[in-house]
């Protein structure tokens, strides 16, 4: 009996239905496909299926067997999905979503680098800070920052993502520095109005502001702008180093209340299939691993946390 042949023959039965149902996916006969299963059944020693003359049941050891027969399936495929990679090389238009900024300041040499590493793949990038469905938007990979939530979608994580708090020199000599979070509700807050809900950071548990709206509080989709802003004194932000850092590193920016950092967020890329991954989504995600530095090189201002 082939080990691999009688698990996969068990995993159809199990993902069809019905014996036939599975047969039909794997192009043979019924009577093979259950040939299969009960070999399995008998090297294991054990029962993983109840038949019915119209369905199959799992039993409470083919619930265990099926998940990890699953995996050793899907580990298989992508081996060999991998290996024709390797002979076939990545081609074709790779479609990514990416969020504005960080793209705008981080993403450019990243993708030179790689279309010079793989010159047959065309890269179609376009730039939004809202969360897209790469499924029905037709994306091949998204980049998102945040804490992601439970998905059918896969993740894989990037880099981390520090946030800081920080107002300019010109801004804190006018206005004091805030020595604990209480005391930023007294202070202009210069609000990204994406961070409670797309990044999945509850901005409540780090900033007592949120949710008042006072003259002089500026509220934007975009964290350039609000960085550029804090620059010119207008008030205390919370952005990502990818975007501050060079601001805080020049000076023009100081970070306060460094005990109150909020925990970091993540970057991911996130693509919808695991098996049989196109070579140039699998390319792409290989060349993400490690590219930004551990820590990122943006963190580098202050030696990283």
């Amino acid at each position: 009996m082939d080990r691999i042949d009688a698990m996969r023959a068990f995993v159809n039965v199990v993902s069809e239905g019905t014996f036939t149902q599975a047969a039909e996916r794997l192009e043979m006969s019924p009577q093979l496909v259950s040939k299969y299963v009960s070999q399995l059944e008998e090297r294991l020693g054990v029962r993983l299926l109840n038949r019915t003359t119209r369905k199959v049941h799992l039993t409470e050891a083919g619930i265990r067997y099926f998940e990890h027969a699953q995996q050793v399936l899907d580990d298989i495929d992508d081996m060999d999905s991998q290996l024709n990679d390797l002979q076939e090389g990545a081609r074709g238009r790779l479609r990514i979503s990416a969020p504005v900024s960080f793209a705008t300041l981080h993403l450019a040499p990243l993708l030179a680098d790689f279309q010079q590493a793989h010159p047959a793949v065309s890269i179609d990038l376009q730039l939004n800070d809202r969360k897209v469905d790469i499924v029905e938007e037709g994306f091949d990979i998204a980049l998102r920052i945040g804490h992601l939530k439970s998905s059918s979608l896969i993740a894989k994580f990037i880099a981390p993502v520090r946030l800081v708090i920080c107002a300019s020199p010109d801004y804190l000599a006018r206005h004091g520095t805030p020595e604990s979070p209480s005391e930023l509700k007294q202070h202009r807050y210069l609000r990204y109005s994406y961070m409670e809900h797309d990044m999945g950071l509850p901005a409540t548990e780090w900033l007592p502001a949120t949710g008042r709206h006072p003259a002089g509080d500026l509220i934007s989709n975009n964290g350039d702008v609000l960085i550029r802003a804090a620059i010119q004194g207008a008030g205390i932000a919370i952005q990502p180093t990818f975007i501050s850092g060079e601001a805080i590193a020049k000076g023009k920016l100081n970070m306060i209340l460094p005990e109150y950092e909020p925990a970091p967020l993540g970057l991911y890329a996130v693509y919808a299939h695991r098996k049989l991954l196109a070579s140039k989504v699998r390319c792409f995600i290989d060349f993400l691993d490690g590219y930004f530095g551990d820590p990122p090189y943006w963190d580098t201002f202050d030696g990283g946390k």
